[in-house]
């Protein structure tokens, strides 16, 4: 295999960079194990979070808590994960992205089962804070797997581990079906298991991110983690990665929040936020106005019975499967559209069919309409914030990817913590709606304002071009790394970008 490179005359070395190095692994049983060690995470978020709708009303009913304390019941959940994502952020991209996995994973874990041992509202409130904590930290699996996925497939795979999300959304009502009325101590047991099988799976199969190795100068920690992938991928390392290959360095800066908004990178933080922000109240709040809507039997089993509420399972069912279509739709248009538009579009159609869905709510009882409407409500708002996702991670480069991804997420908590007040007070659904279809046209404008990622390399974005342009005419005698044979023995054009 012969390799065109920036070469280095004194030592006659072949330096590739880390981009198109992945690029060659290609595709295989590496990223698929990385796939489901951090969707598991992405499974445990949801349910963890999901469980909070079955939870609070069983112990209102149980334990007497008032309508505040219910919604604090399940706010505190996001209070925790703001504060987790900025933690967990800094300690990503200073100590590395697989000890922040293991640590997010362990922290879920615990505290997801010592809820099983609360005994009463302040200790609740607690540990749930503390798994919130935990749940701060699932934005770095998602960063590793990222960072591992050739350029060629980021988009679709990436959007793939949002199916482990839905699997948790389905899950959940599951698992409340078959233990809820038995114990609900029973039913967070089970909800904690997801996070704990991927810590396993983190600590058996995930290594570090050769990428965050290269930022730390760590060149042949990331050159062994690269010869492994390969090897996992039915590539000889021998030939991919031989004695005179180097791993070119990446391009270092510091990485401390007030980086995020810095010159270089404080129009796509921003707006970012605010994408964030907007598509975090959009999500929960749809999910919580549908609950509202199609639940109120809940409230009325409570009052006759005086004790576990009676949930519409087959509403909850219908509502999250509509996750399922989203998902299929976004990822065969996410490449062919990109991303901002994709993004726009879902959350425009996302808070017209919501404030549609809350009017009707309080003029009909057709279930049949308002089914439809709560369905395709939730398709697309599990569009959006999958392409949300998506977007953000390819953003930002290696040096503060994780902490400008943590912020984001951070502000998205923020906004999901205000979601329960929001929805699940005493206001009427007309102006819940209004409330949501304003939130959902800011959402859209701060998306449309995002730069577009698609096809480009990751950390490299639409707004680069002119600079990349520019640098290439000062640097021209370096050429970009490439397999003149490929992986497949076809031949593959040099790259016409530099790694930023």
């Amino acid at each position: 295999m012969v390799y065109g490179a920036i070469m280095n005359n004194e030592s006659n070395k072949t330096v590739v960079s880390i981009d198109d190095a992945i690029e060659a692994i290609g595709m295989g049983p590496f990223q698929r194990r990385v796939l489901w060690a951090a969707g598991l995470c992405f499974t445990a978020d949801a349910t963890e979070v999901m469980l909070l709708s079955f939870l609070s009303l069983t112990l209102q009913s149980e334990w007497g808590l008032t309508d505040m304390q219910t919604a604090t019941m399940t706010a505190c959940v996001f209070a925790g994960s703001i504060v987790g994502t900025l933690f967990f952020g800094f300690y990503g991209d200073h100590y590395g992205r697989r000890p922040a996995f293991l640590l997010a994973c362990a922290l879920i874990s615990l505290f997801g089962l010592a809820t099983a041992f609360a005994t009463g509202y302040p200790s609740l409130v607690g540990v749930r804070f503390m798994v919130g904590f935990g749940v701060g930290g699932l934005v770095v699996p998602f960063d590793v797997f990222a960072e591992f996925l050739p350029t060629s497939h980021r988009g679709v795979k990436l959007l793939a581990i949002e199916y482990f999300w839905t699997a948790g959304s389905l899950m959940t009502p599951l698992f409340a079906y078959l233990t809820l009325e038995t114990s609900w101590r029973i039913f967070v047991v089970l909800c904690a298991m997801p996070c704990l099988i991927s810590g396993i799976m983190g600590i058996c199969l995930v290594p570090e991110s050769p990428r965050w190795l290269l930022s730390m100068g760590r060149h042949e920690e990331a050159k062994a983690i690269l010869r492994s992938a390969a090897s996992a991928n039915g590539i000889d390392p021998d030939t991919l990665f031989h004695a005179n290959v180097t791993l070119k360095d990446e391009q270092v800066e510091s990485s401390n929040f007030l980086d995020l908004l810095s010159s270089k990178w404080r129009r796509s933080t921003l707006f970012l936020w605010g994408t964030w922000i907007g598509y975090a109240v959009g999500y929960y709040g749809t999910i919580l106005a549908v609950t509202r809507i199609f639940d109120e039997d809940a409230y009325d089993a409570q009052d006759d019975n005086g004790g576990t509420p009676h949930f519409n399972y087959q509403a909850i069912f219908i509502s999250a499967s509509a996750e399922i279509l989203g998902l299929i739709v976004v990822i065969r248009t996410v490449d062919s559209l990109g991303r901002v538009p994709s993004q726009v579009m879902s959350y425009l159609f996302g808070g017209t069919l919501l404030f549609t869905l809350s009017i009707l709510s309080t003029v009909t009882s057709n279930s049949a309409i308002l089914t439809a409407l709560s369905f395709f409500a939730r398709a697309f708002e599990m569009m959006g914030s999958c392409v949300t996702w998506v977007s953000t991670a390819e953003i930002y480069t290696t040096e503060v990817r994780t902490t400008g991804h943590a912020s984001a997420n951070a502000m998205g908590r923020t906004g999901a913590f205000f979601s329960p007040y929001l929805v699940g007070g005493n206001m009427s659904m007309l102006a819940v709606g209004s409330i949501m279809l304003a939130i959902h046209l800011f959402t859209a404008f701060c998306a449309h304002h995002l730069p577009e990622t698609k096809g480009r390399e990751i950390g490299h974005t639409s707004l680069d071009d002119d600079d990349i342009i520019a640098d290439d005419d000062k640097d021209g005698n370096e050429m970009s790394f490439r397999y003149d044979d490929g992986i497949d023995g076809s031949a593959k054009p040099p790259s016409s970008r530099r790694i930023v």
